[in-house]
């Protein structure tokens, strides 16, 4: 036999990994029934083996707590927090003057509901072009506030050298070329580029500095499908492409475009034309707040039947409707006394 003290530890031992074990794969009561315990988070280079395994990725722009949500139970693998918000959520004509504490308002919301997707947050205009310092400090802010995995910044060559400072730094980067939408007063609107060979070759140059700056995928935007297929066959990073064609590693469309989610006439101007709907829902939504406003005018909704379920017991109603006949008296008193008060007065 073992000396007891040898048992002890191998018994305290085995314990011990029983309790690893059982905190590993332990899941909670809503990740059992959305399927998505078990889920790893995903990572940059988790990302690139992707791309190497010749799996397709996919992105949606999100930019709140339910969408984000969503995303997450669909499996979806990346989620931007986009500098598009702007426009989608918050009504500005472009994407120029969102700021960082709106876009970190966003990153937050949607870091509570994307726990297993990768969270790339758009550095927002006017926070990365003025030094590469300043980048550096942006994506701080986004990691440890927002808590975001990793930034997107736009531009090809001439941001290469604030990619790599911001990833020397430790924070991932996702680069962005082609239609870069901060760009749009030097672009002369939503343009699509690299429509010529020269631009297009330009592109590629682009896409081969950030990769060489070190950036694990990039955003390929409003390209012909040519372009977009011959720059994804000269990288060994993924990139995700948005009216690129079918040619790269992966796809990104905006949440409440690929939903159908909103039906008015500012939200239809800005919805690009190589969109598809997978939805129609903001005619679902538009058809259920009509519903909403006529059960309510009408008197059908609220029903004491179906959405009044807090109920008093019998012996304290009626305690309750004596109080309310001995209030109304006290206040019929009063009245008459002021009413009485006031013809003494001559005020009546």
């Amino acid at each position: 036999l073992l000396p007891s003290r040898v048992m002890l530890l191998r018994a305290t031992r085995r314990a011990s990994m029983r309790g690893f074990f059982s905190r590993g794969l332990a899941v909670s009561a809503a990740q059992a029934a959305t399927g998505t315990g078990g889920r790893r988070k995903m990572s940059a280079l988790e990302l690139i083996s992707k791309r190497r395994r010749g799996e397709r990725i996919t992105m949606v722009t999100a930019y709140d707590y339910p969408s984000a949500l969503h995303c997450d139970l669909a499996g979806i693998d990346v989620v931007l927090v986009g500098d598009s918000c702007g426009m989608v959520e918050l009504g500005y004509e472009n994407t120029q003057p969102v700021t960082m504490d709106e876009m970190l308002h966003h990153a937050k919301a949607v870091c509570r509901g994307a726990k297993h997707p990768l969270v790339v947050a758009d550095l927002p205009f006017g926070t990365y072009e003025i030094s590469s310092e300043q980048a550096q400090e942006a994506a701080y802010r986004f990691v440890k506030e927002a808590g975001a995995d990793c930034v997107k910044m736009e531009g090809g060559r001439i941001r290469a050298k604030t990619a790599k400072k911001v990833v020397d730094g430790g924070v991932a980067v996702m680069g962005h070329i082609g239609l870069t939408p901060q760009h749009i007063s030097v672009l002369g609107g939503f343009r699509a580029q690299g429509r010529t060979a020269k631009k297009a070759r330009e592109l590629l140059d682009d896409a081969l500095a950030l990769e060489d700056a070190g950036c694990f995928a990039i955003v390929i935007e409003c390209v012909p499908p040519q372009v977009g297929k011959a720059i994804t066959e000269a990288l060994e990073i993924p990139t995700i492409g948005i009216g690129a064609g079918p040619g790269t590693t992966g796809q990104v469309l905006v949440y409440h475009d690929m939903l159908g989610m909103t039906t008015h006439p500012h939200y239809k101007a800005f919805t690009p034309k190589f969109c598809k709907k997978f939805a129609d829902l903001g005619e679902s939504i538009r058809e259920g707040l009509e519903s909403f406003k006529h059960e309510v005018e009408s008197g059908g909704f609220p029903s004491l039947e179906q959405h009044s379920p807090y109920k008093m017991t019998k012996s304290e109603e009626d305690l309750f409707m004596k109080m309310l006949a001995t209030d109304a008296d006290e206040r019929r008193l009063i009245h008459d006394s002021k009413a009485k008060k006031a013809q003494r007065n001559g005020r009546i």
